[in-house]
């Protein structure tokens, strides 16, 4: 009786450790934690390189990664965030891809025209984009055109028919060239007016009828500025984007304003920065098995609700995308012809 006992029990043995075997081959159940790798991390400390200053929108989503993507991470390293400003983001950049570890132990968040600049042929680019592994990304950065509810342009289609004054820092920021590559694709009757320090200037030549409108970002507008919105203070012209945000289905996409399907792919191009947006990528070189992993862990920190606590406390744009999309995204932008290139060269040139 007892042998029989002794001979059951390692008979189950045997069929629980075979339909394990099963299950593990099969895909029926996960053999490891979300996020789990090989234990690198364990006991490490991952710099996360912000290529900008503290305060702005850079900033708040590289911290609000460096505070959950760790637990994510087999061994829960540390994440420590390292501000590297200098020449629009390209110091952070160029030290990602030229100087940093290439084991996963540095990561980043750059300038969202980090390809669109490589492709651009932009001075100080000592980088290239689709050697970086992209991560993933956390919210799409969305620039817009407002004009003040006084503004005889009351949608982005009357400036086909009249001048449409438009206020803007100058030459190099969003501010300026967004609208002038619009101007230049879509035949828009758009004259720029310079000179103001930034947008917040800006914003405010236009209260004062200085200028018909100008532009912020999305996040902007409807977190600093709730009360031009509410009392319907402004008419949003156009969203500088690929496609329509959800948050905003009836303002056009710079995209579809474009009059040919040339213009319409060098408008594609060129925003293709609000889609790449706030995004993490690491250097180029490290282990394809830890780029899975450390996308893994990404996109598993995008699902935690500490995480989504601090986006709805911050009232923050959060529309992540996966790091194998972004890759595809970098890739496409950095696909742009030749002639196309040229054309906004040659019109932000024009500008300086």
């Amino acid at each position: 009786m007892l042998c029989g006992g002794i001979r059951m029990t390692i008979l189950r043995s045997v069929v629980f450790c075979a339909v394990a075997a099963l299950e593990c081959m099969s895909g029926l159940r996960p053999v490891m934690a979300q996020g789990a790798g090989d234990g690198f991390y364990k006991g490490r400390t991952i710099s996360l390189i912000s290529g900008f200053t503290p305060g702005g929108s850079y900033d708040f989503y590289s911290r609000l990664v460096g505070r959950h993507l760790g637990r994510h991470l087999t061994g829960n390293p540390t994440v420590v965030i390292q501000q590297m400003p200098g020449a629009g983001g390209l110091t952070a950049a160029n030290y990602l891809y030229r100087i940093a570890p290439k084991d996963g132990t540095a990561i980043g968040m750059l300038s969202q025209t980090a390809a669109v600049d490589e492709a651009l042929g932009a001075p100080g680019v000592q980088y290239k984009a689709a050697e970086f592994s992209w991560i993933g990304r956390v919210a799409p950065s969305i620039e817009v055109s407002v004009a003040w509810h006084t503004a005889k342009v009351r949608s982005i289609e009357d400036a086909r028919s009249q001048q449409l004054l438009y206020g803007s820092s100058g030459p190099g920021s969003a501010l300026d060239s967004y609208p002038r590559v619009l101007a230049l694709a879509s035949g828009l009757n758009i004259r720029i007016v310079s000179g103001y320090k930034g947008s917040t200037e800006a914003l405010l030549a236009m209260e004062k009828g200085e200028v018909d409108a100008s532009g912020t970002t999305w996040n902007t507008l409807k977190i600093n500025r709730k009360a031009w919105l509410a009392e319907k203070r402004v008419n949003i012209l156009v969203q500088y984007a690929r496609v329509r945000s959800p948050e905003l289905p009836d303002v056009p996409a710079a995209v579809e304003m474009g009059r040919t399907a040339e213009d319409r792919a060098l408008l594609e191009f060129y925003m293709s920065g609000a889609d790449v947006g706030r995004s993490i990528l690491t250097t180029p070189g490290v282990p394809t098995e830890r780029v899975a992993e450390l996308r893994a862990a990404f996109d598993a920190a995008m699902r935690d609700p500490e995480l989504k606590a601090d986006i709805d406390k911050a009232n923050a744009e959060f529309q992540p995308m996966a790091g194998v999309e972004l890759q595809r995204l970098v890739e496409q932008t950095l696909s742009v012809k030749p002639e196309l290139a040229l054309r906004i060269r040659e019109a932000l040139q024009v500008a300086r």
